[in-house]
Order: C-alpha cells, then sequence, then structure tokens
C-alpha cells in the first residue's frame, strides 16, 4: 500500500475549490482504487493523505483530465505552494478500544 501526501499553503479558498475537491475525491474513491482518503485545514496550511494499492493507480489519478484542471486551477487560484510525497506503507498496526 501506499500514501500520497499532499501539504500546501492555502492562498484563498473558495466555493469552487470545495465543488471541485469533493468531486475529485469521490472520483479517486470510486473510479481509480483510492482506499481512503483524508484532508484538513488549519489556518493557511492543508494536509490531504490519500491511500493507494499501488503507484500504477497513482499514476493514473495523477494524469486524469479531471484532476490535471484542478491541479492548474490550484497553481493560479488556491494554493501559495504545495509539495506531494509518495511513499511506501512498509507497516501498519491497527487498535479498536
Amino acid at each position: 500500500m501506499f500514501v500520497v501526501i499532499f501539504r500546501a499553503k492555502i492562498a484563498k479558498l473558495d466555493d469552487e475549490y470545495s465543488r471541485i475537491a469533493q468531486r475529485l475525491r469521490d472520483l479517486a474513491l470510486t473510479e481509480f482504487g483510492c482506499l481512503e482518503f483524508h484532508a484538513v485545514t488549519e489556518g493557511d496550511h492543508e494536509i490531504a493523505l490519500s491511500y493507494w494499492p499501488d503507484q500504477d493507480k497513482i499514476r493514473a489519478w495523477k494524469q486524469h483530465a479531471d484532476h490535471l484542471i484542478a491541479q492548474e486551477l490550484g497553481k493560479k487560484n488556491w494554493y501559495e505552494s504545495y509539495s506531494v510525497q509518495v511513499c511506501e506503507v512498509k507497516r501498519q498496526y491497527n487498535s479498536i478500544i
């Protein structure tokens, strides 16, 4: 399993961002094999974690037309800066309390 860590410094988020983000999250989960997707905004920082079964699905998602448009809108309108890390999960622990 792999995790994509997206971190951004926010310039300005608007209604268009909210609509597109929800659509892309749904698309990743239903059509591209994303296993989980979590995003948090605190102040002017955003972090999103998406979990994937393999790198091929991540690459396909990255190149999807709607995602490419969102990437350009992010650079132009929503973010001052961002970084993306793709990491392999080597070990996982779960506990039910």
